[in-house]
């Protein structure tokens, strides 16, 4: 694996997981309108689209070249929802996460929480239908990338192997049945709130 040029001076500006969100928020979303795709951190520069698990990618490329290790988090959904996929970082001991998304609750998270499943969590209120279902009900281990080498950073062909690895992953349950069943929907103005969406086209 051998960054570019380019690629070396953008990872290199990139020094902060604050910077890295704001660069990834900035690119405009990959709506995959000519089919599936799944770019590696290489080819989102080439194209400038990414959607959530290649802003993840590319965000845990650039941790990796600043010494963090490379980690996604897997946040899984019931039938109807979409998955979402995040960067983990640590900062003294605390755990945050890159996000990109089109919905405004569901992005950055600073690094405060003391376990990966606190950071799983803060994202539960927020991840709910347009008739209130709350939908979040697993997530992942930190899945660190780092046992894949190096080639998926620079890779020119979709990185369908680590969607599926990741999918494959150790996942742990939010809540059992009886707590699915006391959930209370969102209410009128939080589904509102929760329509407010980013567009970068």
């Amino acid at each position: 694996m051998e960054l570019s040029a380019r690629e070396q001076r953008i990872f290199k500006k990139l020094n902060t997981p604050a910077k890295i969100q704001d660069f990834v928020h900035r690119i405009p979303t990959n709506f995959e309108k000519h089919g599936q795709t799944l770019h590696s951190p290489r080819v989102l520069l080439e194209k400038n689209v990414a959607h959530c698990m290649e802003a993840a990618l590319f965000s845990a490329a650039v941790l990796w070249y600043h010494g963090q290790p490379p980690q996604l988090l897997d946040l899984r959904t019931i039938k109807g929802d979409f998955d979402h996929v995040v960067a983990l970082f640590r900062y003294r001991g605390r755990w945050g996460a890159i996000s990109k998304s089109n919905h405004a609750v569901l992005l950055y998270r600073d690094p405060i929480y003391k376990t990966v499943r606190e950071l799983a969590v803060s994202y539960f209120h927020e991840y709910f239908l347009q008739d209130g279902r709350k939908t979040l009900r697993e997530y992942s281990d930190a899945f660190n990338l780092r046992r894949f080498g190096q080639d998926w950073i620079t890779a020119e062909d979709d990185l369908w192997h680590l969607d599926r690895a990741l999918d494959k992953s150790p996942h742990h349950k939010l809540l059992d049945r009886d707590h699915i069943l006391q959930l209370r929907p969102a209410d009128r103005i939080q589904i509102r709130a929760g329509n407010l969406e980013i567009f970068h086209k």
